[in-house]
């Protein structure tokens, strides 16, 4: 059951001018849909922020200079993966970033890199297991199984993880924007009318969690869900996900704006290079289910 979406963002951006301070942006055509981003472009510029449109496919010098970049690049080193065009189109993107080292990324592809891969961003999530215990939150057991492995080591594996047999792998197939949303109404999410109604999780435990990730990860802009259980009201984290919808976020233009703000106001006390993740604030978005 989909419940009211817990948000930990950073302090209203109303009021701030950020003066000839030049923002890059990079994203794909449907996170610019979906994120309205003349919108944003408009909004920033009313506060003396400019916002420029980044093309992958020209030159990013002279589309320069750039105080911070905001991008969403997974998407691009996950199709370079098997696509050479998007390969070159990272390669050029990485050198306009070695050439500018004062430019700040926001978010840094290394840490995106980290999301990606599932072995890493499953043991990133059953570290919770023991740094947030005292806040009930918790992940799913899981176990990496190597090529090579003989069965017996395997079901020793199991065992020592907590799993239990049978272990049953069913593919469901849906529509996620129909079932992960605030908004959504999906029989996936349907509530039993005899189910009790839990309570939203907890604002605390869900700033704990997101300033925990935060550490783990070096990142701002990320999502996590959750599942709620509805006896105990423990949170079970079951994905995270790099830059997130914000639909439904209030005021998510101005915690954006007074995000990227307090990261270069940082960048710049530091007087060296210093990346997105490492602000003290997060636009951070957390979507509990039961």
């Amino acid at each position: 059951m989909d419940r009211p979406s817990v948000r930990v963002c950073g302090p209203s951006a109303a009021g701030v001018r950020m003066s000839e301070r030049r923002v890059g942006c990079w994203l794909s055509d449907k996170k610019r849909r979906r994120m309205n981003l003349d919108a944003f472009i408009r909004f920033c510029a009313h506060h003396g922020v400019e916002v420029v449109k980044i093309d992958l496919t020209q030159p990013l010098g002279p589309q320069g200079p750039f105080d911070i970049i905001l991008h969403k690049l997974s998407d691009v080193i996950v199709e370079a993966e098997h696509d050479s065009q998007s390969q070159q189109l990272l390669d050029n993107f990485q050198s306009y970033v070695s050439a500018h080292p004062d430019t700040v990324l926001l978010d840094p592809l290394p840490a995106m890199a980290k999301l990606l891969d599932r072995f890493i961003s499953g043991r990133i999530m059953s570290q919770l297991n023991s740094s947030l215990r005292d806040w009930r939150i918790c992940s799913p057991p899981c176990l990496e199984v190597h090529s090579g492995s003989d069965l017996s080591s395997i079901q020793q594996a199991v065992i020592r993880q907590g799993l239990t047999f049978p272990l049953n792998r069913k593919t469901i197939f849906f529509n996620s924007q129909k079932v992960s949303k605030p908004e959504s109404n999906s029989n996936l999410t349907s509530v039993d009318e005899h189910m009790v109604d839990p309570p939203s999780p907890s604002s605390d435990a869900v700033a704990a969690l997101v300033k925990e990730l935060r550490a783990q990860l070096g990142m701002a802009l990320f999502g996590v869900d959750v599942i709620v259980n509805i006896g105990t009201h423990a949170l079970t984290v079951i994905d995270i996900n790099i830059f997130p919808g914000y639909e439904g976020m209030p005021q998510f233009f101005s915690s954006l704006l007074s995000h990227i703000q307090s990261v270069l106001d940082k960048h710049a006390a530091a007087g060296s290079h210093t990346t997105g993740g490492s602000s003290e604030e997060t636009v951070g978005v957390c979507h509990p289910r039961s």
